[in-house]
């Protein structure tokens, strides 16, 4: 049996906060989707071609390390940052979740519709 939006947990709502933090926003998207696109990266890349700072890109990154999305190495005197791709997952999972509890409360209100 599947869990609806009110059977999960208020950890799983804990969890899964700060991550679609990280996520909405349109620098940190971008810079996800240019780490899925080119795999780990330096910060000069991935600087590249955005109208912000070496700084300002920093600190979209650490907010996305914090909710779990990157992590970095260092490589000599430069970090190199990469995804998380079980955070990705989460995300996917739990908007799967979200949607396929829209769609039974659709098909409930369908069947209330017809049947009144």
């Amino acid at each position: 049996m599947r869990r609806t939006t009110s059977a999960r947990t208020r950890a799983e709502f804990a969890d899964s906060a700060p991550l679609f933090a990280a996520l909405g926003d349109e620098t940190r998207l971008r810079l996800v989707a240019r780490l899925c696109d080119g795999g780990p990266m330096s910060i000069a890349k991935l600087t590249d071609g955005f109208a912000i700072t070496r700084q300002a890109i920093t600190k979209h990154l650490r907010m996305m390390e914090d909710a779990g999305l990157v992590h970095s190495t260092q490589a000599g005197r430069e970090s190199v940052w990469q995804l998380e791709s079980k955070r990705l997952e989460d995300a996917q999972r739990y908007l799967r979740g979200i949607s396929a509890d829209w769609d039974q409360a659709l098909i409930r209100l369908k069947r209330f519709v017809e049947h009144t």
